[in-house]
C-alpha cells in the first residue's frame, strides 16, 4: 500500500464506524515498536526493509540508544479490507515499569489493545500489569504471540514441541484474564447483595415478591450465569496472531484455513474450528478426526502450519539449500529481488520471502478491524465508570449529566452534539517542528509561478547585459538590482521568525474526541478534578474548578511529525495546541457545563525516587524553576515540589525515569547545567511491642540488664510513668497533657494507608459540620465509610482497644495518614470523627438525634500538635506510621484575673458571660474564665500545640522505636548458569528472595524478591554486568517494612557483651540509614570522630 494522503485520512475520520483506536501493550523488549514499524511500513511511511531496525515511533535520542520506548507515540494508518477503508489510530506505549504512567495515558484514549507476548519468555510481570490496566479501562484486547523465530533458532524446538509451548503461553494469558473476570463477578455479586439488604431495610420489597414459606440462600458465586465466552484468547475465535515481527511474518488461523480449504477441498469453516486443538488428518479416510494426542498423531496446526514454517527456516537459514528455496518460492508464488537472494545474511532472504507470503501487517490489521470495537461500540458500563468521579455514583449525578451518556453512545459529529474531549497528557514539541513553521513542499501551481518568475528575471538580466554591451543604458543596468531587492527584503523577516522561535517549545495536548466536532479556535470549558456539575449548573459564573480556554490549533499525530487540521470529528485521536495555560497534565474539556471530570488515570507505578536539584550557577535559579515547571507538565508521573528546607525536589518512578527527567531538564526545559543530589530515600518511623528476646535470641526476662537504653530525661514539666505514659505541662503551667504511644496492628496500618481518600472525605465532612455547612456525600461513600469503620472494629480487638474506634480523635499526618489520635480523657465525651455518618444515618432513619457533646476549646490545638508530631518523628524527622497516641489526661487551670481584657466593653462581656453559662463544661473546664474564649488562637494555643507535640515525641521514644524502609518487589528472569550471581547481588544489597520457579519449557528461572529502595540504585546495572546481560530485573514499589534492628541498640546484657564485644561496632543497618538521613537534613549525628586518640596520626596539609 502506498503513502496515504492527508485528505484521505480527513475523509476517513468522518466515519467513526470504520475508525479503530488502539494501543500496543507488552512487557519490555517483547517487540512492540518492531511490530509498530511493520504496520507503519504497510502505509509506505518507512521502507519495509527498515521495519524493525528504524524503530520509527522511538523519536527520542535516548530511546534509540537504550533500545526501549519511553513515551507513548501515536500515528494514523489507512487499511483497506475488501471494499471497506479503515482508519487505524495506533498508539505505541512503553513496556518498562518506570514508564507505566505513559501506558495509562495511552489506554484511556483507546477502545482496544494489541497485547504482545514473547514466545520464549511468556507472561511476564508487566504483561500482567498491562492486561490489568486494559481490564480496568474496559477496553478489548487481542493477542499477538511474537518472536516465534526464537523457538526455532534459539530453543531449537521441533514443531510439535513448539505447539505444546504455544498452548501453555495461551493458558497463562487466559489465566490472568480469568482471574480479573472472576474478581469482577464476585465484586458485582457483593454490591448486589448490599443493595438487596438496603432495599429490604427500607421495605421496598413487596410481600408478593417474597417467597412464602422459607428463605433460600443462593450459594452460587454468580460465575455460572456470567458469559465469558468472548473474554478469552483463542486462535479459532480470530483474536490471536502468531508472528515474528523482526522477520516480517505473521498469520492467523483464518489465513491458513482459506489456503488449505482450496487445496484439500474441506470447507474453511470446518478447518477454522479444527486447526487449533486436538484434531488430526486421517489421510486414508480424508477426514479430520479428534484425539491426536491419544493416538500419537500430529495435530493439524503442526501438520498444516508449523511444519511449513519450520521447513522454510531450515532451508533458508540453517542449510541454505538454494534448490529447495527456489522450489518453495515457486509453490508459494513469491518473487525475490536478486540482491536479496545473493545477500550474505540469510535473514534478509527469509524476511523477503515471508513478508510476501505471510505479511505481519496484513494479519494484525485484519484482526484489529475485525475484532476490536469502533468508537460507536463503547459500552455503557465504561461510560458510567468514566463519569463517576471520586465517591459519586453515576445515578447520583444531575439529570442533565446523565443525559450526556447518549452523546457518548451515539459518538455523533453533528453541530448540535456537545463537544466532549479528554486530554490524557501534555507533550512538548519544538516550535520549528510544528506544521505552520515547517517549509512546505510546493504545489504544481506554485512551482509553475516560480518558474515563470525565474524566466522573467533571466530575460531581464539578458536584456540588461545586451544594453550594457551596446553602451546605451548604464542607468538602466543599475535598475536590475532593485528588481531583486524586494524579494530579498521580503525573505529576510520570514527567515528571522523561525530563528526566534527555535528557542521556544510548545505544549501539545494528547487527546481524544468522544462527542461532537472539535474546530480550530473553538472555546471550551476545562473541568478541574474537583469540579461538581451540580454547582456548575446552579451557580452563576465564576464557578469553582471550571475554566474557559481556546483550542488554538489542531494536529493529526503522525509519529515524529504533526499535520495541521481545521476540524476533527468524534471518535478520533488528535493533538491540541494552546492549552498549556489551562491544562497541567490531564483534563476533561467540553462545551457543556453538565459534564463531570473523567475519573483520574490509573497509574501502576508510584513515584518514590527523590532527588534535590540545584543549578551549577546560582544566578540561573529562575531558569531551573521554569524548567521544573515545564517538566512537571510534560511528564504524567513525575512530581516537582519544594521542601520545607527550600530544596527543589524531583520525584520519579525509578532510576531510568529519573535519568530521563534529568536529561530533559538539562537539554530541553531548563537548558542549564544542573547538579542533582544523591537520591533522597524516604523512611517512616514506628514503634513496636517490647521484644521478648535480645540480639542473641536469649530470653530477656531471665537476664539482668547492665545498661539502660530508651530513657527519657525527666524535668519539672515532664514526667515519665513506668508504663510509658508521658505527662507534660505547658511553660505557663496552665495545661497538663498525658500521652501514651501504642503500636497499631499491621493490618490496621495497611487499611488506613489504603483508605487515605476515604479518610480525607470523612475529615472534609467533619470540617464542614464544625463550620455549620453540609457536605453532600453519595450513598456509596457513606457505605464505604461504614465498611471502613466496621473493619477497624474487627481489627482492633482486645482489652486495650475497647471502644477505640468510637474514641478516634483524628488521623495523621495531614489528617488522613496511617496514625491515630485516641481520646482517653476521663469525662471528655467529644463527638467522634464518625459523627457525620451517624448524623446522615439519623436523617435517613428520620429519627431526631440527641445533640452531640460539646467540643472543648483548644481541641484543635491538641489535634494540631498531634499532626506536627506525626509529620516528623524524633529519630530522623521522617513521618510516623502505624502509631496510636492515646491522650489519657488533659487538665487546664486558668487564672481568675482578666487583666488583659480591658478593651472589652461591658456589652461584650455580658454576651461572653451568657455564652459561657450556656456552653456545657467538664471538670476543670467548667470554672474557666472568659479569657480563654478570646484567647482561643492566642499564645496559649501555641504553647498547647508545642506541649502535645513534645508529649507525643517523648511517648514515642519511651517505646522500642524502629525505622521502616520502602521496599521494591523485584522480579528477575535469569538462566541457570547465572542464578548464583543473581543471589550474590541480592544478598549484598539486603534483598530477600521470596520465591523461585522455573518456567516450563525453557531454561529461564523467575526469581521474586524484595529489595529496599535505599539499596536499589545501580542494582539493574550491577545485575546486568555480573550476569553478562542474561538477567534483567523489574522493580516496582510494593510496601513499607520494619527494619528489625534497633538504630540505638547497644549491648545491655552479659550475653550480648560476650557476643558483640564492649564496643559492638558491627554494622547496624538501621543506624546507617538513620544517620544518613540526619546528616542530609543537617541534624546532630552522634558519632565518634576520633576512635583511639593515641593511634591517630596528625594529617598535615603538606604530605
Amino acid at each position: 500500500m502506498g503513502h496515504t494522503s492527508l485528505d484521505k485520512i480527513k475523509a476517513l475520520q468522518k466515519n467513526p464506524a470504520n475508525v479503530r483506536n488502539l494501543c500496543i501493550l507488552a512487557h519490555v523488549d517483547h517487540g512492540k515498536t518492531t511490530l509498530a514499524d511493520s504496520l507503519v511500513a504497510s502505509n509506505g511511511i518507512i521502507s519495509s526493509r527498515l521495519a524493525g531496525k528504524l524503530r520509527y515511533l522511538d523519536s527520542r535520542e535516548d530511546e534509540q540508544i537504550r533500545g526501549i520506548t519511553m513515551k507513548s507515540s501515536a500515528i494514523s494508518l489507512h487499511y483497506a479490507s475488501g471494499e471497506k477503508d479503515y482508519l487505524i489510530n495506533l498508539i505505541d506505549s512503553p513496556g518498562h515499569v518506570d514508564f507505566s504512567s505513559e501506558v495509562s495515558t495511552a489506554v484511556r484514549l483507546c477502545d482496544g489493545a494489541i497485547v504482545i507476548v514473547d514466545a520464549v519468555e511468556g507472561v511476564c510481570p508487566q504483561t500482567q500489569a498491562v492486561l490489568r490496566q486494559a481490564w480496568l479501562e474496559n477496553i478489548r484486547p487481542v493477542l499477538v504471540i511474537n518472536k516465534i523465530d526464537r523457538l526455532i533458532m534459539e530453543l531449537k524446538l521441533t514443531s510439535q514441541e513448539a505447539y505444546t509451548h504455544l498452548q501453555k503461553i495461551l493458558e497463562q494469558v487466559n489465566a490472568v484474564t480469568g482471574s480479573l473476570f472472576t474478581s469482577k463477578v464476585l465484586e458485582d455479586r457483593a454490591v448486589k447483595e448490599e443493595r438487596a439488604e438496603e432495599d429490604k431495610e427500607e421495605g421496598d420489597i413487596k410481600p408478593a415478591e417474597c417467597p412464602g414459606s422459607e428463605q433460600v440462600y443462593d450459594w452460587s458465586a454468580g460465575l455460572e450465569d456470567s458469559d465469558d465466552s468472548q473474554l478469552y484468547f483463542s486462535p479459532d475465535q480470530g483474536n490471536v496472531v502468531f508472528a515474528s515481527a523482526i522477520d516480517g511474518w505473521g498469520f492467523s488461523i483464518q489465513q491458513f484455513a482459506q489456503i488449505h480449504s482450496q487445496r484439500m477441498g474441506i470447507r474453511a469453516e470446518v478447518l477454522l474450528k479444527t486447526l487449533w486443538g486436538d484434531f488430526y488428518l486421517n489421510a486414508k479416510a480424508k477426514k479430520i478426526m479428534k484425539g491426536a494426542h491419544a493416538k500419537g498423531k500430529k495435530p493439524l496446526f503442526v501438520q498444516l502450519v508449523l511444519d511449513n514454517i519450520w521447513s522454510l527456516y531450515d532451508a533458508v537459514v540453517t542449510r541454505r539449500d538454494k534448490e529447495k528455496i527456489e522450489k518453495m518460492m515457486m509453490s508459494l508464488g513469491v518473487k525475490v529481488m536478486t540482491r536479496d537472494s545473493r545477500h550474505s545474511d540469510p535473514k534478509v532472504l527469509l524476511s523477503a520471502i515471508c513478508s510476501q507470503w505471510l505479511p505481519v501487517s496484513q494479519a494484525v490489521l485484519f484482526m484489529v478491524c475485525d475484532k476490536l470495537p469502533s468508537p460507536l461500540d463503547m459500552t455503557s458500563e465504561r461510560i458510567e465508570r468514566l463519569m463517576s468521579v471520586g465517591a459519586r455514583r453515576f445515578h447520583s449525578l444531575p439529570l442533565q449529566t446523565q443525559e450526556l451518556k447518549t452523546a457518548f453512545m451515539q459518538c455523533s459529529s453533528d453541530d448540535t452534539a456537545p463537544v466532549i474531549v479528554f486530554v490524557s497528557k501534555m507533550f512538548m514539541v519544538d516550535a520549528k517542528a510544528l506544521p505552520q513553521n515547517k517549509q512546505r513542499p510546493l504545489t504544481q501551481e506554485e512551482m509553475g509561478q516560480r518558474r515563470e518568475l525565474a524566466r522573467q528575471r533571466h530575460t531581464e538580466r539578458l536584456a540588461a547585459i545586451q544594453q550594457t554591451e551596446s553602451g546605451e543604458g548604464n542607468a538602466q543596468s543599475g535598475s536590475t538590482t532593485p528588481a531583486t531587492t524586494p524579494g530579498q527584503m521580503q525573505g529576510l523577516p520570514l527567515k528571522a521568525k523561525p530563528e526566534e522561535e527555535e528557542e521556544k517549545e510548545t505544549f501539545v495536548a494528547f487527546a481524544r474526541v468522544y462527542s461532537g466536532v472539535v474546530r480550530r479556535g473553538q472555546k471550551v470549558f476545562v473541568m478541574g478534578p474537583k469540579y461538581d456539575p451540580a454547582q456548575g449548573l446552579a451557580c452563576l459564573p465564576p464557578v469553582p474548578h471550571l475554566a474557559c480556554c481556546t483550542m488554538d490549533s489542531l494536529y493529526l499525530l503522525m509519529g515524529r511529525e504533526l499535520e495541521e487540521l481545521e476540524e476533527v470529528p468524534s471518535g478520533n485521536v488528535l493533538g491540541i495546541g494552546g492549552l498549556e495555560e489551562c491544562v497541567l497534565k490531564s483534563a476533561t474539556l467540553s462545551t457543556s457545563p453538565a459534564l463531570p471530570p473523567f475519573i483520574p488515570l490509573n497509574f501502576e507505578a508510584t513515584p518514590i525516587v527523590r532527588v534535590a536539584i540545584e543549578p551549577k550557577h546560582p544566578s540561573e535559579m529562575p531558569k531551573l524553576v521554569r524548567g521544573m515547571r515545564l517538566l512537571n507538565q510534560a511528564d504524567p508521573c513525575a512530581e516537582v515540589l519544594i521542601q520545607e528546607t527550600g530544596e527543589h525536589v524531583l520525584v520519579t518512578a525509578g532510576e531510568v525515569h529519573l535519568q530521563r527527567c534529568l536529561d530533559d531538564l538539562r537539554e530541553r526545559f531548563a537548558k542549564i547545567e544542573i547538579s542533582a543530589s544523591k537520591p533522597i530515600i524516604p523512611f517512616r518511623e514506628t514503634v513496636i511491642r517490647p521484644p521478648k528476646v535480645d540480639m542473641v535470641n536469649e530470653d530477656l526476662g531471665k537476664q539482668q540488664k547492665v545498661a539502660v537504653i530508651h530513657q527519657v530525661k525527666e524535668s519539672d514539666t515532664l514526667h515519665l510513668d513506668p508504663s510509658g505514659l508521658v505527662t507534660l505541662t505547658t511553660p505557663n503551667r496552665q495545661a497538663t497533657v498525658g500521652v501514651r504511644a501504642i503500636p497499631l496492628p499491621e493490618e490496621v496500618t495497611l487499611l488506613l494507608e489504603g483508605s487515605a481518600d476515604l479518610i480525607r472525605t470523612l475529615e472534609q465532612a467533619g470540617q464542614a459540620q464544625r463550620e455549620g455547612r453540609t457536605l453532600d456525600m453519595s450513598t456509596w461513600t457513606l457505605d464505604a465509610l461504614m465498611v471502613l469503620k466496621s473493619r477497624l472494629e474487627v481489627l482492633l480487638q482486645g482489652r486495650k482497644w475497647r471502644n477505640a474506634v468510637d474514641r478516634i480523635w483524628a488521623f495523621g499526618p495531614r489528617r488522613y495518614g496511617p496514625n491515630i489520635l485516641l481520646n482517653s480523657v476521663e469525662g471528655y465525651q467529644r463527638p467522634s470523627v464518625w459523627h457525620c455518618l451517624e448524623r446522615e444515618k439519623g436523617e435517613k432513619e428520620g429519627g431526631a438525634k440527641a445533640e452531640a457533646s460539646a467540643i472543648r476549646d483548644f481541641d484543635n490545638s491538641v489535634v494540631s500538635g498531634f499532626q506536627l508530631a506525626t509529620l516528623s518523628g524524633p529519630m530522623c524527622e521522617e513521618p510516623l506510621m502505624g502509631v496510636c497516641f492515646s491522650v489519657e489526661r488533659w487538665d487546664m487551670n486558668f487564672p481568675t484575673q482578666r487583666t488583659h481584657l480591658d478593651s472589652v466593653t461591658e456589652k461584650d462581656s455580658n454576651s461572653l458571660d451568657a455564652s459561657v453559662s450556656e456552653s456545657p463544661g467538664e471538670g476543670a473546664m467548667a470554672g474557666a474564665s472568659h479569657g480563654r474564649l478570646v484567647d482561643c488562637y492566642g499564645p496559649f494555643s501555641g504553647q498547647l500545640i508545642a506541649a502535645v507535640k513534645e508529649a507525643c515525641r517523648h511517648a514515642f521514644q519511651a517505646k522500642p522505636q524502629r525505622l521502616m524502609a520502602a521496599m521494591y518487589t523485584c522480579e528477575i528472569m535469569a538462566t541457570a548458569e547465572v542464578l548464583g550471581r543473581v543471589y550474590g547481588v541480592l544478598g549484598k544489597r539486603e534483598g530477600r528472595v521470596l520465591q523461585e520457579e522455573m518456567k516450563e519449557g525453557t531454561e529461564m528461572f523467575i526469581i521474586k524478591a524484595v529489595l529496599p529502595v535505599a539499596e536499589s540504585f545501580g542494582f539493574a546495572d550491577e545485575i546486568r554486568k555480573r550476569t553478562s546481560g542474561l538477567a534483567s530485573p523489574q522493580l516496582v514499589f510494593s510496601h513499607w517494612e520494619v527494619i528489625s534492628s534497633d538504630p540505638s541498640w547497644v549491648p545491655t546484657t552479659e550475653e550480648e557483651y560476650l557476643h558483640f564485644g564492649e564496643k559492638a561496632d558491627s554494622a547496624n543497618q538501621a543506624l546507617k540509614y538513620m544517620n544518613g538521613v540526619r546528616r542530609r537534613k543537617g541534624l546532630y549525628v552522634e558519632e565518634k570522630i576520633v576512635e583511639h586518640g593515641e593511634k591517630q596520626r596528625t594529617l598535615s596539609k603538606n604530605k
